[in-house]
């Protein structure tokens, strides 16, 4: 069921799969025109399948790595529907390896996604969104806030669009808004959802670490992309919101005074 009839229109990339689809929904359910950017087209179009009756999505084929591209591809959905209100930066890729064992290849690949990718379309969609004063989110990653074991590379793209926000929120805050959430650990494949799975040991690990005992659903974090681009979170700029049950809020050490194992 779409709640309301907002006029407004977004772009979502990385559209596809994950927390993107999840955005793409929960942002056709807020009423809005939603335009799904991904490189694969099949993915879109099973993404926009998945809105509710009545829903205006559009899947639009665009790679974020290349300026080009994506330029041509947000000037496109300006013009066709008159007007871009919000920009989610959420294409990313992660490849797990330390400094010393990450391929150069894998390294260039989520330099180009997760930190050209989120520049290219923002700087796409800057002139856009000051006719209508409206906002970038950008999707980060608690990895950006806080690093994590064995992924080097995808911990500096993310720390680098900290950066990147908190730039724009700065030097566009009288015409645009920008934001960031940072997911933790989220339910976005099938092949995590079952690594996660009661009885196993990443999940016993995980359990240890999360207050909340599990990890997000996409929908939740969508839930939060949703907030900072409506109307509610009309004065908040540069903000960083972690969507991870609470890990952030740990200073790292174990439960000392933990009795059950």
């Amino acid at each position: 069921m779409i709640h309301r009839d907002s006029g407004r229109v977004a772009v979502i990339t990385g559209a596809g799969t994950g927390i993107g689809a999840a955005t793409a929904v929960r942002f056709a359910v807020d009423g809005y025109t939603v335009v799904l950017v991904g490189r694969t087209e099949a993915t879109l179009r099973r993404t926009a399948q998945q809105g509710p009756d009545g829903a205006d999505m559009h899947p639009w084929v665009a790679d974020v790595r290349d300026l080009a591209a994506v330029t041509a591809a947000v000037n496109g959905v300006a013009e066709r529907f008159g007007r871009l209100d919000v920009l989610v930066n959420n294409a990313g890729t992660a490849i797990p390896g330390t400094v010393d064992r990450t391929d150069p290849e894998d390294y260039r690949s989520m330099m180009r996604t997760n930190v050209d990718g989120a520049f290219h379309a923002s700087r796409a969609a800057l002139p856009h969104l000051r006719t209508v004063r409206g906002c970038i989110v950008n999707v980060g990653s608690v990895a950006g806030l806080r690093g994590e074991w064995n992924q080097a590379a995808y911990n500096m793209t993310k720390a680098a669009l900290v950066g990147l926000t908190n730039s724009m929120a700065l030097d566009h805050g009288r015409e645009i808004r920008v934001n960031a959430v940072h997911p933790g650990v989220t339910l976005s494949r099938p092949a995590l959802r079952d690594a996660l799975a009661g009885g196993s040991p990443l999940h016993g690990r995980f359990v240890d670490r999360v207050p909340m005992g599990r990890a997000a659903e996409p929908a939740e974090v969508a839930a939060v992309v949703a907030f900072l681009a409506g109307p509610d979170a009309a004065y908040l700029n540069g903000v960083h919101i972690p969507v991870d049950g609470g890990l952030t809020a740990s200073n790292g050490q174990a439960d000392l005074y933990r009795t059950d194992g």
